[in-house]
């Protein structure tokens, strides 16, 4: 079905979607990892309550800014390169890596997110298209 939509949909309606559907997924998963770690912290009450809302948009947040810059960058390469193959995700995901380790300023660790979100994407894209 994605190779139906491209070409077709605008890449910001893709990210758009992508945005909203991992990022569903990480306010999820913060659902479910915040009461754990604030049990961890020894939280109770309003702390409790409080740090498990931050935990949901901060994983939300982080998850749904991931996919909308990697599926915008995909999504723009292959349309410049009129291509559909591993390369968009190579690159794609070396971008979303980056931007992921960004926040660090540590250029190690920069270099090392993008490189292996990179290899993923790319490995991914290589055998779905295989």
């Amino acid at each position: 079905m994605e190779d139906e939509l491209n070409g077709v949909v605008p890449c910001s309606s893709l990210a758009v979607d992508s945005i909203l559907r991992v990022g569903t997924a990480g306010a999820i998963w913060g659902l479910c990892m915040g009461p754990y770690d604030a049990r961890k912290q020894g939280l109770t009450g309003g702390a409790h309550a409080s740090f498990v809302a931050k935990s949901v948009g901060k994983f939300g947040f982080q998850c749904g800014l991931v996919a909308g810059i990697y599926t915008a960058t995909r999504c723009g390469i292959q349309r410049y390169r009129r291509r559909n193959d591993w390369v968009n995700g190579l690159v794609a995901g070396a971008v979303a890596g980056a931007a992921v380790a960004a926040r660090t300023r540590n250029w190690t660790q920069v270099i090392g997110m993008a490189g292996l979100v990179s290899a993923f994407s790319a490995a991914a894209d290589y055998s779905r298209s295989s």
